[in-house]
């Protein structure tokens, strides 16, 4: 019988499996896993073709399994069909005094809405367009409001000790620039020393570097920054940086939630407000907005559709819990039940009970969180039939190309054809998306490994992938 043929034969026999749900684990994808020392009963995997009944391939994919960073599918997706593509949030600015020749006779009150994307550009705007109304000199307070958000009573350091990681920010109606601040060192060969430049930089911050210029290889990640020998002391505010800087590194960038939220708005305003020509004698503190007041100025966010892009792409988790306290917004101050009991109802709605499903924050960021493969899945197949199925899929990462895929699959024919989110905790690793198959059909592929050596099992989901790809 001529090759062709046998390939034919082939196909036909292998058809009816596949067609019915294969649940073996293809040979690839179960040799990384082995050599990675993580059993199969450690991860979740279901693979279907996009609108079809029926999967291709379903390995424990009703097991509830921690998801890490993937549940922000579902955060960002129901963002986008109840809030909507276009949904804009709204930060307010109210006149606690009368404005006389330029000069406010009173507080300045900043009302947060919960905008997850409040940057620098985007504060530096808001002042900006203060000073453009006639506002120049604030002889009073900084009062800021955020009782758009209800207080949860957690710390910074409660996920994983690390109170100072900007990862760690906990949800504030007024979070401006994510709460960080930016160092950068430039290393000097010529003069031995190390400059630390800070943006942005609150004037009352205080900055004492002592670091030595070395020779060596540049450390990454981890290892970088306990080099740096740095000491955060937020009461005060200052930072020490007192170790080596091996001239290999270059220029290099840490982020540091440093400052208390107060202090951070205020340094912040204090620099931007000077930097545009205004003055300011007061100093920051808690407060409301006066009731039935008319806003001064209101600043408007990004749409949803951009925003849920920085989310997915590079996996934004104070982005995310900002956005997830969004869905429990209602008559009160929106809270992370609420935004989880409007996540089940929309879920309901759509058809997909997921009753294994425990979602704590929308980010990922958890110990607790929950989902299966089959439930993300139900997810994935849900918003391809969406009509916010293009902003949604083009918020994932694309494989090779950018977010946190670009480094993966490069060679072969998967470069560029998938778009896929990716988590990683200890002892989780997991990614959910879409793969346009060799032949062009769409598959919907989700992988998700719970196991002490599951940072290990990368190899293993870039298996099937590829698989995928040449079903």
């Amino acid at each position: 019988m001529p090759v062709s043929r046998l390939a034919a034969a082939a196909a036909l026999l292998a058809w009816p499996a596949l067609a019915l749900g294969q649940e073996v684990l293809p040979a690839r994808v179960a040799q990384a896993l082995a050599a990675a020392r993580v059993p199969a009963s450690g991860v979740a995997v279901l693979v279907q073709e996009a609108g079809a009944s029926r999967p291709l391939l379903r390995v424990n994919d009703g097991a509830p399994m921690n998801p890490a960073s993937a549940m922000k599918l579902v955060t960002t997706y129901a963002a986008l069909e109840l809030l909507g593509p276009a949904h804009r949030w709204k930060t307010e600015a109210y006149l606690g005094g009368p404005l006389r020749e330029g000069v406010l006779e009173g507080p300045l009150v900043l009302r947060g809405g919960g905008d997850p994307r409040l940057d620098m550009e985007s504060f530096w705007m808001l002042l900006r367009a203060l000073r453009a109304k006639g506002l120049r000199e604030v002889r009073g307070d900084l009062v800021l409001d955020r009782g758009r958000f209800e207080p949860n009573g957690a710390r910074p350091g409660d996920f994983d000790g690390e109170a100072f990681r900007p990862y760690n920010v906990l949800p504030d109606a007024l979070l401006v620039n994510y709460r960080s601040l930016r160092f950068t060192f430039l290393p000097s060969p010529e003069t031995g020393a190390v400059r630390v430049a800070v943006e942005p930089r609150p004037p009352a911050l205080e900055v004492v570097n002592v670091l030595r210029l070395s020779n060596g290889v540049c450390p990454e990640g981890r290892a970088f920054r306990d080099l740096l020998q740095a000491t955060f002391e937020p009461e005060r505010p200052r930072a020490i940086f007192a170790g080596r800087y091996p001239a290999s590194c270059g220029e290099k960038h840490i982020h540091v939630a440093l400052l208390a939220p107060n202090d951070h708005v205020a340094g912040v305003f204090g620099q931007l407000w000077a930097e545009t020509g205004g003055a300011w004698s007061g100093t920051a503190r808690e407060g409301a907005a006066p009731p039935g007041a008319t806003p001064f100025h209101v600043h408007e966010s990004a749409p949803l559709a951009e925003l849920v892009r920085d989310v997915n792409k590079h996996s934004n988790n104070v982005m995310a819990r900002q956005m997830f306290l969004a869905l429990g917004a209602g008559n009160g101050p929106a809270s992370a039940p609420r935004a989880a009991a409007a996540v089940r109802a929309w879920l309901a709605q759509k058809a997909i009970a997921a009753p294994e499903l425990v979602i704590e924050n929308g980010a990922g960021l958890s110990r607790a969180e929950r989902i299966s493969a089959a439930s993300l899945a139900a997810l994935l197949q849900a918003a391809w039939r969406s009509a916010v199925m293009p902003e949604f899929v083009a918020s994932l990462p694309i494989v090779a190309t950018d977010g946190t895929m670009r480094r993966r699959l490069k060679s072969g024919g998967l470069a560029g054809r998938a778009h896929i989110k990716t988590g990683l905790l200890a002892d989780v690793r997991a990614m959910a998306g879409y793969v346009l198959g060799r032949e062009g059909r769409r598959l919907v592929v989700v992988m998700l490994a719970n196991h002490p050596n599951a940072h290990q099992a990368q190899e293993a989901m870039d298996a099937l992938l590829t698989w995928a790809y040449e079903q």
